[in-house]
């Protein structure tokens, strides 16, 4: 009994000391609710947070002999210390060794990139270990093109180098291409200075930029170099020409005029400050003299007036500008002080309120009767053909033509004129009578622009004496009368007259009607034998598409062809053709 009572005494006690531990574990056999109802009581009566204290407590104690580490908590880390005597050391240690391969991959990764430049460094010095063999491909080429560009410096002929350096001056001038040259070596210094390289010279703001003063030494700078120039370099000078210059103008003019025994052309652009001396030293030396332009240039008009009278008989070609002072000029032309002369242009500034020229054409006419090319321009964008090079001009002059007093020269005319141009932007006073008074005599005209000239009429042109007409420029441009007139008839007779001579047709902006317009275009394309018909503007006309069938599938030799603005045409159609492939484009879009 003693026993049995001391072994179930035991056995209660081993209940109560395993109850805390096995009371959450379900299925311990029949101990089991016994040992819950324990630990209900027991825990009644002790707070909660005495029963997780002891739990966290069992856990920290447990980890560490299970793990090897220990954990510590800081304020802003953990810190974990790995036991020294744990048997999992180097096993159950893997969050650090992770760490650290990782550390060392990325390690290795930012040393990854040194490693490839050194293999790099390496190739390169790999690729050097038979230094001779290279020096030796690299040098044989290169040597002989040293020798070669050394050699074409000295031993070029100097006629060729001329040659070449005619083809610079032709295209950007003397000046300062030659004086650049000069400076290379004494084979370009030789060629530079040929006299025959020299002959056409423009001398621009070369010292001093445009408004601004020039002081003492530039000035003293500026006549010196003139001075060399003229006695080493201008002794074949034929054509010179001075542009924006304020200061020192009659001080050039006086030196090429010494210099220069040859010079033929003088021309003045936007220059300021020519006076009667220059005149009068131009008339003593330049006796070759031909052509004066002083467009956009003020000069004393008294000393081109006296130069003009003592030796105007020398003067062939002239641009002058109007204004005020200028009408002087065209009124002594036409009292015969130049009556060799065969060209002459009189244009306006483009801020210039004062449009308006009187003239006598029967007073031109005998005083000057070997005129080829007179022109009164207007601004605005002119097309017009001197000696068979096409020019473009800004015109602004309204010519209003005076009735002479005597009909005895009036029957001169001019029998040598080849070009008229009387084109303007805003306003002509011209009529049939004052253009066949002008033209009465000309017989050899080949160019006649009246842009903008609205009182012209078909019939009046048709009248005109000229057989061989090439071009007429007949369009209205920028003018307030476009499109206010009532439709006009008559082209048909324009190109019936010069359907086999006309090489362009300007009849832009012109209200003729479909039908007229059709027949004058029939008329061009009877022409097939001629075939010279080039450029064809029809824009802003009311131009049909069998009309222009009709032109295009017969002129082959048409490269242009303007038909923008055309109200009768589609869209598409309605724009520029340039070249005969898309000009036979169109052909089939008709």
């Amino acid at each position: 009994m003693d026993s049995s009572g001391a072994e179930a005494s035991t056995h209660s006690e081993s209940k109560d000391n395993i109850a805390p531990s096995t009371s959450n574990i379900p299925g311990q056999g029949g101990d089991g609710p016994k040992s819950k109802k324990a630990s209900l009581k027991r825990s009644a009566g002790e707070p909660k947070n005495a029963k997780k204290t002891k739990k966290q407590k069992k856990a920290r104690v447990s980890r560490p002999a299970q793990l090897g580490y220990t954990v510590h908590q800081g304020e802003d880390m953990l810190l974990v210390i790995s036991s020294s005597t744990s048997q999992y050391d180097g096993s159950a240690w893997m969050p650090p060794k992770k760490g650290r391969k990782k550390k060392k991959l990325v390690k290795g990764k930012l040393k990854a990139k040194p490693i490839k430049k050194k293999k790099t460094v390496r190739a390169k010095a790999a690729l050097a270990n038979n230094p001779v063999i290279k020096t030796q491909e690299a040098a044989a080429p290169f040597v002989p093109q040293k020798a070669v560009d050394h050699r074409w410096g000295e031993s070029l002929p100097e006629e060729v180098l001329i040659n070449i350096f005619q083809m610079v001056v032709v295209q950007d001038g003397a000046v300062p291409f030659l004086c650049r040259a000069g400076r290379v070596c004494r084979l370009w210094n030789a060629a530079a200075s040929s006299p025959v390289l020299w002959r056409q010279v423009t001398v621009g703001h070369c010292w001093i930029a445009p408004g601004k003063t020039q002081l003492p030494k530039t000035e003293q700078k500026i006549k010196g170099t003139f001075d060399w120039l003229a006695s080493n370099r201008f002794s074949q000078l034929r054509d010179f020409s001075l542009c924006h210059w304020k200061k020192n103008v009659d001080y050039a003019v006086g030196v090429v005029s010494q210099f220069c025994p040859h010079l033929r052309s003088l021309a003045l652009s936007y220059c300021t400050g020519l006076t009667a001396s220059a005149f009068q030293v131009l008339g003593l030396h330049s006796r070759s003299l031909q052509s004066i332009n002083l467009q956009y240039s003020e000069f004393q008009v008294e000393g081109l007036l006296e130069y003009l009278e003592n030796h105007g008989s020398q003067i062939k070609q002239m641009w002058l500008t109007h204004g005020l002072k200028n009408d002087r000029l065209l009124s002594a032309i036409t009292r015969g002080y130049c009556p060799d002369l065969e060209f002459l242009e009189v244009n306006t500034r483009l801020d210039s309120k004062e449009c308006e020229l009187s003239l006598c054409i029967q007073a031109l006419q005998g005083a000057c009767p070997k005129l080829k090319y007179p022109t009164v321009l207007t601004h605005g964008t002119s097309t017009s053909i001197v000696n068979s090079d096409q020019t473009f001009r800004m015109l602004n002059v309204r010519l209003r033509h005076k009735t002479m007093r005597s009909a005895a020269d009036s029957a001169l005319g001019f029998p040598l004129l080849e070009e008229l141009c009387m084109a303007t932007t805003s306003y002509s006073y011209m009529t049939d009578k004052d253009l066949l008074d002008t033209l009465f005599g000309s017989t050899r005209l080949r160019v006649l622009d009246l842009r903008g000239c609205t009182r012209i009429t078909p019939s009046g042109l048709a009248a005109l004496p000229c057989l061989e007409l090439e071009c007429l420029f007949w369009g209205h441009y920028y003018s307030s009368h476009v499109g206010s007139s009532a439709p006009k008839k008559g082209l048909h007779q324009v190109t019936q007259k010069w359907s086999q001579t006309l090489q362009q047709l300007d009849i832009a902006n012109q209200l003729f009607t479909e039908e007229d317009l059709e027949i004058a275009m029939r008329y061009l394309a009877q022409a097939t034998e001629a075939d010279t018909l080039r450029s064809l503007n029809l824009s802003g006309t009311r131009v049909t598409p069998p009309a222009l069938r009709s032109v295009i599938s017969q002129l082959t030799a048409l490269s242009y062809l303007n038909l923008s603005s055309c109200r009768y045409l589609p869209r598409g159609l309605k724009k520029i053709y340039r070249g005969q492939e898309d000009i036979r484009q169109l052909l089939d879009k008709l």
